[in-house]
């Protein structure tokens, strides 16, 4: 159904924004270095997706933080953010 199929794409491109961020990130990142990375990576998916990303980051910014610096994995924080099931 339309739901749970806009909810697959919003999810892959959370997991997709989420790897690329924890990339730009580095291995043990800081809070400066997730911030920088958050922004660097929405830019690197395009204009289309880049603004998702931005909407996506600026609602979840906490989350995304604590997870990457948990060292956790971006579809596992896409899904604790209720993006991905």
């Amino acid at each position: 159904d339309g739901v749970a199929q806009g909810r697959g794409i919003k999810c892959r491109l959370c997991t997709k924004a989420l790897k690329k961020i924890q990339a730009l990130a580095g291995d043990d990142p800081d809070e400066a270095a997730v911030v920088a990375a958050l922004q660097k990576g929405c830019q690197a998916l395009g204009r289309a997706k880049g603004k998702l990303c931005q909407q996506l980051v600026k609602k979840y910014r906490d989350q995304i933080t604590e997870g990457l610096q948990n060292g956790d994995m971006p579809r596992d924080i896409c899904t604790a953010m209720g993006i991905c099931q």
